[in-house]
């Protein structure tokens, strides 16, 4: 899952989004970050950076300079604490794989990851990706240390008690205060995860959702696939174990790369080509999944390989407006003549209090729809939009979706906060480009 570049024009892995910046710098540490970023304010050109490209949004798109920080991506130190935690700081442009094995190799991990780990660290972050866990925050709530270099070329370090207000935006906030450099989370020792895959029908997932042995509260991390035309589920529930059997290799290729991305992309070719078997592929696709159960360390349960290309929208919704959403959308698809060959996923976090969090203030169920890259997906995707804006629900920042400042100044409580430490960060709108202009408003 890489972005195209060459030295004029960048498109992202989506295809959703591409720009034609006058320049592409590639600075090798922070002073040549930081130098690229004064040049270009002095020239009057915009800066935006950009990672792995997985942002289904324009969010990296400029005419100005675009940033790869990949090459700021090494590991600059570790504190560890007596209850065997620790402050890992690393360069902003490493890829959350590689940062996965370098906290390996130091005998730690991060407590949740989502479920895709090409992205650059401070991609992910600055976007607000999250996994699931009824009892965890999205990737965000682990930093407690960020390295920004501001629109004048001044290299700050922010946290939760220095430069405070511009902390919240450089941990989670599209890169609208200035360019991340580095990061310092907390990281946790290393740990194993057992990983229970099964098909359900999709009612009785729904029945056993809630409640203190629930399949939200009852499991570490759980999250399932509701196969659109179906009633039928994938759930997975990952709970950490001291040890257990791996995956068979065989086994492993099977069905994470073989039916979850050949064949898939096989048959989504196919419903492309004849739309009216969707529903009869699905049918089969739901049947035919077979139950598995391993134990692995937590990155390699975490993340699978996604190579299908796809376009997909997420909006988080309060815990208790989970059910109504879903079956209000299972209403409107069968009603609407649409052929949906994806899978929606289905995700919860806890409540937190980062100002442009999704989960902000709220215990949350994530909602995310799919659709081929091949196939139209505006419709579906306005549908489930106005079906979740019934229930004050919030778009994941990286990926598609038509809101703007005015309806985000209603569904965050701190989104006046974010506003003015963005004029006051970036005065003169360094990093801005259309995509910030919207969902932050026009500078006053």
């Amino acid at each position: 899952m890489t972005n195209g570049t060459d030295a004029t024009r960048w498109v992202n892995w989506a295809r959703t989004a591409s720009s034609s910046p006058v320049r592409f710098d590639r600075p090798r540490d922070v002073p040549e970050l930081a130098a690229s970023v004064a040049d270009a304010a002095a020239q009057g050109l915009t800066v935006r950076a950009v990672g792995a490209g997985h942002s289904f949004t324009p969010a990296a798109v400029t005419d100005g300079v675009q940033l790869s920080l990949d090459a700021i991506d090494t590991l600059e130190d570790v504190h560890r604490r007596p209850d065997g935690t620790a402050l890992v700081t690393v360069g902003a442009g490493i890829r959350l794989a590689a940062l996965n094995g370098v906290l390996a190799a130091l005998g730690l991990a991060l407590r949740n990851l989502g479920d895709i780990d090409r992205q650059s660290i401070a991609g992910a972050i600055s976007t607000g990706t999250h996994g699931t866990g009824a009892r965890l925050g999205g990737l965000a709530t682990q930093v407690v240390g960020a390295r920004l270099v501001t629109a004048s070329g001044e290299v700050v370090e922010t946290s939760p008690t220095q430069e405070p207000e511009l902390f919240e935006l450089a941990r989670l906030g599209l890169g609208s205060a200035g360019v991340l450099a580095a990061v310092t989370l907390e990281a946790v020792p290393a740990f194993l995860l057992e990983a229970v895959e099964e098909p359900w029908p999709l009612d009785a997932v729904l029945e056993q959702l809630d409640g203190p042995d629930g399949l939200v509260e009852g499991n570490d991390h759980f999250e399932f696939y509701w196969f659109p035309h179906t009633r039928r589920a994938l759930t997975k529930r990952n709970n950490r174990v001291e040890a257990g059997a791996g995956l068979n290799p065989l086994r492993r290729w099977v069905d994470d790369e073989l039916l979850s991305n050949t064949v898939f992309e096989a048959t989504n070719r196919l419903v492309t080509a004849v739309p009216r078997v969707t529903r009869r592929v699905n049918a089969i696709a739901a049947r035919s999944l077979s139950a598995r159960s391993y134990v692995a360390r937590s990155p390699e349960v975490f993340a699978s390989p996604r190579r299908v290309r796809f376009r997909e929208m997420e909006y988080a919704v309060p815990r208790e407006a989970l059910l109504d959403v879903l079956a209000e959308i299972d209403r409107w698809i069968e009603s609407s003549g649409e052929r949906l060959p994806f899978p929606a996923e289905i995700r919860f976090a806890a409540a937190d209090d980062l100002w442009l969090s999704t989960a902000h203030g709220r215990d949350t169920a994530y909602v995310a729809v799919h659709q081929y890259w091949r196939l139209p997906h505006e419709r579906y995707f306005a549908a489930v939009e106005r079906i979740v804006a019934e229930h004050a629900g919030r778009p994941h920042w990286g990926k598609l979706h038509g809101l703007d400042a005015s309806r985000l100044a209603e569904l965050y409580p701190r989104f006046a906060d974010a506003q003015r430490v963005r004029a006051q960060a970036d005065p003169t709108g360094v990093f801005d480009n259309d995509y910030l202009t919207r969902v932050f408003g026009p500078r006053p």
